[in-house]
Formats: C-alpha cells, sequence, structure tokens
C-alpha cells in the first residue's frame, strides 16, 4: 500500500522521515519554503548523540557517511570566568564519539542525497477531514490532497493550527549571533581560546559562547535576560552600532572574550522562544508534527537530535505496518510527546541555570554532562 505522504519543511527532522521512508522505498513529497537548498545560511554546528541524532542517521543508512564528515574534536569545551580564568578545559579522547559536531550544511546535504524536494513552496494553511484527504495550500495559489501531512516546518508552523492552538511564547532570554571567518589565520589568538570545540563565559544573567565550525569558520553567540523589544532603539543592521551596544552589557569582562563581539562581521538577533512544556494536542487523522513544531524547546543541544529521531522512528513505524496509517501515528504521537516532555523540562531547567544570576549553575550544568 502507497500512501500520499507529505512532508512539510526540509530541516533535519523532515528530511530524516522523508529519507527513511525513501529506504523503505516508500515515497513522499517534500515541501520547502526556500527557493533552492543555498538560499539562505543554513546555520552552525550540531553535535549529533550516539543515542539520538546519530541512531536516526543509522536508520537512515548514513551513520557511516557521517562519521566521515563528523568533527569528534568539535567536542572539546572550555569555560572561562568573565575576568578570563580558565575553569574548565575537558578534550575529547581520541576514541570519544558521543557527540560529534557537524555543519547543519553538511547535514543538510547528507540527508537530502537523492530525495526530490518540492523548493519554492511555501505552505500556508493544513485543513484535515477534507473528503479526498488532508488539504494542503501552498502560497503559489495551488493545493494538494494527501492521506498524511507531517509538520516539520519548525517554531512558527503553518501545519500546527491544524491540530493545537499553542504558539511559541518568549523565555526573556534572548540571543545575539555573529561570526568569524577564516579565524586561524585572521585571529589566531581567538583561534586557540576557542581550541576545537567551544568556549563559553558565564556572567551574571548574560553568557558568551563561541562554537568552531569547519572551514575556519566560528559562531558566536552572546546571550542575556532582556525585554523583547530591547533593540528597539538600536538598527540591527548597525554593525558598529551593535557592537558597541552589546560589549556595553559585559562590562569587566576580559579582552579576549569581549574580541568574540568586537571581530563579529555582523550580528542577527535571535530571541529564544519555546513551546508550553507537555505540549500535546488531540489526535487529528492524516496530520502530526516533529520536532520544533510539535516541541519548541531551548538550544542546548538536543531540539535537532530529538527530532531527527523522531522522523526516523515515524517513518519506521509506517513501512512496518502501512495497512493502519492512523493508528501507526496516533501510537507515535504517544511516545513522541512522553519523550519530548521530560526533554522539554530539562533544557527549561537548563536554560534558568545556563542564564542565572550565579554564574556557578552554569558550571555546575558542564560538570553534569561532561566525562570526568
Amino acid at each position: 500500500m502507497r500512501h500520499r505522504i507529505a512532508v512539510v519543511g526540509c530541516g533535519p527532522a523532515g528530511l530524516t522521515f522523508a529519507r527513511v521512508l525513501h529506504r523503505h522505498g516508500h515515497p513522499v513529497t517534500v515541501l520547502e519554503r526556500d527557493p533552492a537548498p543555498d538560499a539562505r545560511p543554513p546555520g552552525g554546528t550540531l553535535d549529533l548523540h550516539e543515542g539520538l541524532g546519530q541512531r536516526a542517521l543509522d536508520k537512515a543508512g548514513l551513520l557511516a557517511e557521517f562519521q566521515a564528515l563528523a568533527r569528534p574534536e568539535g567536542q572539546a569545551m572550555r569555560i572561562l570566568d568573565p575576568d578570563g580564568t580558565v575553569l574548565r578545559d575537558w578534550r575529547p579522547g581520541p576514541d570519544e564519539r558521543a557527540n560529534p559536531e557537524i555543519d547543519r550544511g553538511q547535514l543538510r546535504d547528507l540527508l537530502l542525497g537523492p530525495l526530490d524536494v518540492q523548493w519554492g513552496r511555501a505552505v500556508t494553511r493544513v485543513v484535515p477531514g477534507t473528503p479526498d484527504g488532508v488539504l494542503v495550500h501552498v502560497a503559489d495559489g495551488r493545493a494538494e490532497t494527501f492521506d498524511l501531512v507531517v509538520g516539520a516546518d519548525g517554531a512558527w508552523s503553518r501545519t500546527r493550527p491544524a491540530v493545537s492552538p499553542a504558539t511559541p511564547h518568549y523565555t526573556g532570554v534572548t540571543s545575539v549571533e555573529t561570526s568569524l571567518d577564516d579565524v586561524d589565520t585572521r585571529h589566531p589568538e581567538l583561534a586557540r581560546l576557542i581550541g576545537d570545540g567551544s568556549v563559553a563565559v558565564y556572567g551574571v544573567n548574560r553568557s558568551l559562547v563561541a562554537q568552531r565550525n569547519s572551514g575556519g569558520h566560528v559562531k558566536v553567540y552572546a546571550r542575556f535576560r532582556a525585554p523583547l523589544d530591547w533593540h528597539t532603539d538600536l538598527d540591527l543592521a548597525d554593525v558598529e552600532a551593535v557592537r558597541s551596544h552589546l560589549t556595553a552589557l559585559f562590562p569587566g569582562w576580559a579582552a579576549p572574550a569581549l574580541d568574540l563581539l568586537r571581530h563579529g562581521t555582523a550580528f542577527a538577533h535571535r530571541p529564544l522562544y519555546v513551546l508550553p512544556v507537555g505540549h500535546t494536542w488531540p489526535h487529528v487523522p492524516g496530520v502530526t508534527l516533529l520536532g520544533d513544531a510539535a516541541h519548541l524547546m531551548p538550544p542546548l543541544g538536543v531540539g535537532a537530535n530529538l527530532a531527527m529521531l523522531e522522523g526516523a522512528e515515524l517513518a519506521e513505524a509506517i513501512a512496518a505496518d502501512p495497512a493502519d496509517l492512523d493508528e501507526v501515528v496516533r501510537a507515535f504521537e504517544e511516545q513522541m510527546c512522553a519523550r519530548a516532555g521530560g526533554w522539554a523540562q530539562i533544557t527549561a531547567a537548563g536554560l534558568e541555570r545556563l542564564v542565572s544570576p550565579d554564574p556557578a549553575d552554569a558550571l555546575a550544568v558542564f560538570d553534569q554532562v561532561q566525562p570526568t
């Protein structure tokens, strides 16, 4: 039996779902709003966990290819005091493969493989319960019907309203992202500070994190507690003005930490939103959600991993029992929501400790998750 299945969104969740279905010989339509794979920057780097993201890639038959691309050395982590004192300097052993890093763009290309993605098709509305199936409206004015529509379209999902009225809410923590290019040549002192992986500096209600990507590229994240409209009088396109404003938020911090901001090439405002912890919805035949569309969490290294595993598990379940699609999806949702609810609690608590009035909270989080 070959059901008409569509996945909305070309992120890690949607692509993993489609790739596993493809591996089992089941066609799937992938709808993506971006006009092309390189239409916008793919983002930073991801650490794929053995029991989550790596397990999903194994189900897709891509684990060996991932291992050839991944950067195990990227697991290294250094933590500094705002005055520059090194508090922790953890480096992975030669056989450590628990959470190797991979650039998001590399992961996307790996998952895309043979998939036939319909680029430039922005879904505007999903309507279940029509006589011919689930109706998917696209911004170009066309509409198609499917037996199952899987919403993997992120925080501001256009699929979610078909099953749930929930919308993301602001956590009170904002993030400003910038980048350093060709860091080993242009900023060798910062390259040494960052090392092979990441460096983090935690202060009172704020932090700076720099994370190495491949090719000498580094992503820098300044996170702090602020109202959502903190930048009302600031032109975010004015690099010098943003740089000056941000460095003023970290008074007294050591020069090497502030240099991560001073050498930034551009700045992007990324306030942190979440869905309610334990978000669930009454089962709606023909529509379900994956990843951020289902359980948007703080970005603490779990969301993409969990989303990929969900995509792989749903695809495998459909391939194993195609005759009863609705019951397969219902059972999957129960399992997914229960597991995601636990992770949502963990990451919400983690964000409170990583952007905390007491910087020692962040150090305690590191000590709990890193090997001794």
